[in-house]
C-alpha cells in the first residue's frame, strides 16, 4: 500500500485494519457484547496504519498497481497453469 502511484485510500486502510482485527480476534463478526471492543480496536489499528504510511519514506520510484497485478497474475498462471 506504500509507494504506489495511487496511495492507499481511507477505505483500503480501514478494510486492512478490519481484516487484521478479525484475524487476531478470531471473530468474523463479534457478538453484541464484544462489538464495542472490536470497533475500537479496528479504529486504533487504522489510525496506527495511517501514521505509519505518513511517516514512511523511500528513494525508490513509485510502483504501478496495475503493472504489479499483471505480474502477479502471470506468475500465478506459470505456477498453476
Amino acid at each position: 500500500m506504500f509507494n504506489f502511484d495511487s496511495p492507499a485510500t481511507e477505505d483500503e486502510v480501514e478494510a486492512a485494519a478490519l481484516q487484521f482485527v478479525r484475524k487476531i480476534s478470531g471473530f468474523n463478526k463479534p457478538s453484541k457484547t464484544n462489538q464495542a471492543a472490536f470497533d475500537a480496536a479496528g479504529a486504533e489499528v487504522a489510525q496506527t496504519a495511517h501514521a505509519l504510511l505518513f511517516e514512511l519514506t523511500t528513494n525508490a520510484l513509485a510502483e504501478n498497481c496495475e503493472l504489479e497485478a499483471e505480474k502477479r497474475n502471470q506468475r500465478s498462471l506459470e505456477r498453476f497453469g
